[in-house]
């Protein structure tokens, strides 16, 4: 038995969770995605053609991206 790395908590077997591996594998992808999203749509060449949803959402990933 062992201390899972990530969440800190009792694995069964001598590694950590799988799912928590996993997690952590999406989280590095999704902070990928946050940083190329704007880049990849364009945002403030095609901001008209876009959904006001879509646009705040963009919006928020750009801002978040600031901040990190």
């Amino acid at each position: 038995m062992k201390i899972c790395s990530i969440c800190h908590k009792i694995s069964g077997s001598d590694k950590d969770h799988l799912d928590c591996i996993q997690r952590r594998q999406v989280d590095l992808e999704d902070g990928d995605f946050k940083s190329k999203i704007t880049e990849q749509l364009e945002l403030s060449k095609n901001s008209q053609d876009l959904d006001v949803g879509v646009k705040a959402i963009l919006e928020h990933l750009a801002k978040q991206k600031d901040r990190d």
